[in-house]
């Protein structure tokens, strides 16, 4: 499979683990999985422990997994992030192209020829459908506007043996839009915060700087300007190693997306914008591997946290 990263054995044990409990449900393609009853509750629970903790007014926004396709062009992605892209394709043409797409189809041939794209792509963040839906508002007030974009199912095509590291997966993302001073120190308030929640369910989490995996040439500069200035965080956690895997990012856009989509303040200066997104199954998968399979088995606390009195 291109671009398929196999997983290390500790990964792929712990995967064999989550399948045989019935936690993981196997799809046959990796990093695509189905989930347990279980499972969600962990993970519900965990994303509900995320909205007590918010201490502002928030508006909530949701949307689909599915993103107009001239809204990622316009958004550069396929300049940054080519790799993980995906695009929905779907069929043209008449009787004969469809029976003889079946026919390639039931012998497991390529039948893509009679495919065509549409103007959907699959969301790659859960932040993207919310930044066009606020310019439409015009400018805005002094403050801004903090958005509860919800737990969103994202996509990112990097097929991995590593159970953490999913094609389809939800973030739990919120978002903010406002003056710089503001935006910053929102977004360094709820990588604190954010520490709180994942080590309050018995979690060993740490922060540090991180990039975003940019494409080619162009992305090793992106990736060393993106340190250097300290724009994106990452807490971390150890789930089937052998490095410790992000389980929640902080991101300051500054201007990128408000100049993309023309978002103002209310003096006419351009916005900035941070998001914050939890990986819920990798929260998930970090509480499985730490505390044990079966949660009514979990320490005290971690229960006490999430199904609390």
């Amino acid at each position: 499979m291109a671009g398929f990263r196999p997983g290390s054995p500790d990964q792929e044990a712990f995967l064999a683990n989550l399948l045989e409990a019935g936690l993981l449900i196997d799809s046959g393609v990796p990093g695509l999985y189905g989930r347990s009853g279980v499972f969600e509750e962990v993970m519900g629970r965990f994303a509900a422990r995320v909205a007590l903790a918010a201490d502002e007014p928030y508006e909530v926004m949701r949307f689909p997994p599915l993103l107009p396709r001239h809204q990622l062009e316009r958004l550069g992605y396929l300049k940054t992030f080519p790799h993980l892209a995906g695009t929905v394709f779907s069929f043209e043409g008449g009787d004969a192209e469809a029976a003889e797409q079946e026919e390639r189809a039931a012998r497991h041939e390529d039948w893509s020829g009679f495919q065509r794209m549409t103007d959907l792509v699959l969301v790659p963040a859960a932040c993207y459908p919310v930044y066009p839906a606020v310019a439409q508002r015009g400018p805005l007030p002094p403050g801004g506007l903090a958005v509860d974009a919800g737990p969103a199912y994202v996509f990112r095509h990097e097929p991995s043996g590593d159970p953490a590291r999913m094609q389809m997966f939800h973030q739990r993302e919120m978002v903010r839009v406002g003056e710089p001073a503001t935006v910053a120190a929102w977004r360094d308030h709820w990588r604190d915060r954010a520490l709180d929640l994942l080590r309050g369910v018995g979690l060993t989490a740490d922060f540090a700087v991180a990039a975003d995996p940019f494409f080619g040439r162009t992305g090793r500069m992106l990736r060393a300007s993106q340190l250097q200035q300290e724009l994106k965080f990452e807490i971390q956690v150890q789930i089937a190693g052998p490095e410790p895997t992000a389980v929640a990012s902080f991101n300051y856009h500054q201007e990128h997306f408000t100049s993309v989509f023309d978002i103002r303040m209310h003096d006419g200066e351009l916005a900035h914008t941070a998001c914050l997104g939890f990986g819920l199954e990798r929260i998930t998968l970090a509480l499985f591997r730490a505390h044990g399979l079966d949660p009514r088995a979990w320490p005290a606390e971690a229960r006490a946290a999430l199904w609390p009195a």
